[in-house]
């Protein structure tokens, strides 16, 4: 991977997010309320991990010991947390060396063991992770009424670059 790719990927994240707490800030909480604590706690879980691995790629005291909290956060604080989140990321990425991508990082999972990754599979994770939280989030958004966005890469890149739709090779 290089950087204009992880910083394409970091764009889709920020925007498949955008479109998942708007479909979660549609979920009636009165008919739904263990769907919106669901799709919540899974916010939760998604932000604290960024949270803690943004902490490692600047080589600060991570934020928090565990990767959900006993309290969850409004949807409201959740969706903050991810907007500056997704920000950074992509402000950080937009910013190192491509050479530094490789850069080894050694530092403790939250179970305690040890790890060592890239910046670049740090990066990759948190577009993976993102995804996979997103589409357990989406079976809570189906059981609360079909509220569920498309948000695949695809679809991605076709709302911001919708010439490449028009192109076919048949």
């Amino acid at each position: 991977m290089n950087l204009p790719q992880i910083l394409r990927l970091l764009q889709y994240k920020q925007w498949a997010d955008k479109r998942t707490l708007e479909a979660v800030a549609l979920i009636d909480k009165e008919l739904f309320p263990s769907e919106m604590a669901f799709a919540c706690q899974q916010l939760n879980h998604m932000v604290r991990v960024e949270e803690v691995f943004r902490a490692r790629l600047l080589g600060s005291t991570e934020p928090h010991a565990t990767s959900n909290s006993e309290v969850v956060p409004s949807l409201d604080q959740l969706g903050k947390r991810l907007l500056v989140s997704n920000g950074w990321l992509l402000e950080y990425t937009a910013s190192i060396p491509a050479e530094k991508l490789a850069e080894e990082i050694h530092f403790r999972f939250l179970d305690a063991q040890g790890g060592t990754m890239t910046r670049e599979e740090i990066l990759f994770h948190l577009v993976n992770h993102g995804t996979y939280h997103r589409g357990a989030i989406g079976r809570a958004l189906d059981l609360a009424g079909g509220l569920r966005p498309a948000d695949t890469y695809t679809v991605f890149i076709h709302a911001v670059e919708p010439g490449r739709r028009a192109g076919s090779c048949l």
